[in-house]
């Protein structure tokens, strides 16, 4: 039984079942770092946050504000959101902790089907803890984004000791410290498995860290790797729509600079309002190229948007099927607006107030602070040639909220540039899986290290390959 499996037993059955569905499983689940443009980030008009669509029970957990200082003001406790579903758990069965990523927690539990599909194989209690900052767990409550010095709380050393704190917590409530216990996450939240697994070896026997650039700092991946995963997608499924997307933008940039020309670009992208600068529409556009390949799953999802399957093969499609002579603008808006407009209900887009539906705004403060992860576009890229330039990225952080990055604090905290060494010596039971096509693979752990910490890698495979519900596709 998997309760009385030893650690290492329990890891290799789950990767025996890992292996057994990775030619079976939908990808979805959580978004990651944003390092698009600053106003890319666009969600549904009116978006309502989804509850989970499984048994769990939510609960709130008294945590620390501050882990790692003893100081009056560190002793401060706020209320972690948790979720829990204990219906095929048995006294010393294994605990699956999903480690809360940039979002409300509902969010990820209600796209994460995997660990519901193989819970009860193990008769594993699920855990679904929310990270600091966002959807509930709001250390100052509304105040938790005033300035730096509430959100200078918000790290991920922190969020991984909320987790470590939390865990031993519930284990000692449940007279269960036996119950061995594996992390799984995704994207930023796989990042946190993986860390997690370096930095509290004693609490999770191993993790399973899905579409997690741990390797996407400093120099260690090129920094240009995302943009042209991205343009590899688009020119897979059509070199027509290839070209036309990466011909828009020099358009795009000619019809707004003609007499009149933000109006006739509001026009053109059924905007319920005029516009009052260009990029607004260059972001809305590339917005929806980057997430529609991030989610090109073979199946419907309605994970970020509503979306068909194979979205990125439909766009093209839609891009393809323009008669000779459409302006490439027209077609780049038509196959964006299957992102924002796949259920065809929206009369119009508002491309300069998109609400934050998912509560991810803490994101720009780590991406400011630790979170520092270089993207550029090269020529071979879709999307307009982009350099990254430190000072520049450093001045705005230092205008927005007062502090510097800390560009190699992540490799320094936790290792990257000599990852084999790092791991070889200071880790074991990982799992890093990756999907080819999803952008951030480039970033993650692709070949085996050694032979408990295994890279599981799906030619055709997504962003967050093997975390929803089983399903009959062949990612392989």
């Amino acid at each position: 039984m998997a309760s009385s499996s030893s650690p290492s037993v329990l890891l290799f059955l789950l990767l025996f079942t890992i292996a057994a569905t990775a030619k079976t499983s939908e990808s979805l689940s959580t978004v990651f770092p944003r390092a698009i443009p600053g106003s890319a980030l666009k969600q549904v008009p009116n978006a309502k946050k989804p509850e989970p669509k499984f048994p769990f029970k939510t609960q709130y957990f008294p945590q620390l504000l501050d882990h790692f200082t003893f100081t009056p003001k560190s002793s401060t406790i706020f209320y972690q959101k948790y979720l829990i579903n204990a219906q095929y758990w048995s006294h010393g069965a294994p605990i699956f902790v999903y480690t809360g990523n940039e979002g409300d927690i509902n969010w990820f539990a209600s796209n994460t089907g995997f660990l519901l599909d193989i819970a009860p194989s193990f008769r594993a209690m699920l855990v679904f803890i929310e990270h600091r900052f966002y959807g509930e767990s709001m250390p100052f409550g509304k105040e938790s984004y005033k300035s730096p010095e509430t959100l200078g709380f918000l790290n991920s050393q922190q969020a991984l000791a909320d987790f470590a704190v939390l865990i031993r917590s519930l284990k000692q409530n449940l007279s269960s410290e036996g119950s061995p216990v594996v992390v799984f996450g995704g994207s930023y939240g796989g990042m946190l498995a993986a860390w997690f697994r370096l930095k509290y070896p004693h609490v999770a026997i191993g993790a399973l860290a899905s579409s997690a650039p741990i390797l996407q700092f400093d120099d260690i991946t090129p920094w240009s790797s995302f943009y042209d995963a991205v343009s590899q997608d688009f020119k897979d499924a059509s070199l027509n729509c290839y070209e036309v997307i990466k011909g828009s933008w020099a358009e795009l940039e000619a019809m707004s600079a003609k007499e009149g020309g933000l109006a006739e670009v509001s026009r053109t992208f059924r905007t319920c309002k005029d516009i009052k600068s260009v990029y607004s529409a260059q972001d809305w556009l590339w917005s929806a190229f980057v997430y529609t390949a991030m989610v090109n799953y073979p199946t419907k999802a309605n994970f970020m948007m509503p979306l068909p399957a194979y979205p990125v093969e439909e766009m093209c499609k839609i891009i393809d099927r323009f008669p000779h002579g459409a302006t490439n603008v027209s077609r780049a808006f038509a196959a964006a607006s299957l992102y924002y407009n796949y259920s065809g209900t929206e009369k119009c887009f508002d491309l300069e107030n998109a609400t934050d539906a998912h509560g991810l705004h803490g994101w720009d403060w780590q991406a400011c602070t630790e979170m520092v992860m270089p993207l550029t576009c090269s020529n071979e890229s879709m999307f307009p040639p982009s350099p990254f330039e430190y000072k520049e990225f450093s001045d705005q952080c230092m205008r927005k909220y007062g502090v510097m990055p800390r560009p190699h604090w992540i490799t320094t905290e936790f290792g990257g540039s000599r990852i084999e060494q790092v791991l070889k010596r200071s880790a074991s039971n990982i799992i890093f899986s990756n999907g080819m096509q999803d952008p951030w693979s480039r970033g993650s752990v692709l070949k085996n290290i050694s032979a408990s910490i295994v890279a599981l890698v799906t030619k055709k495979g997504e962003y967050i390959t093997q975390h929803n519900f089983s399903f009959h596709f062949d990612f392989i």
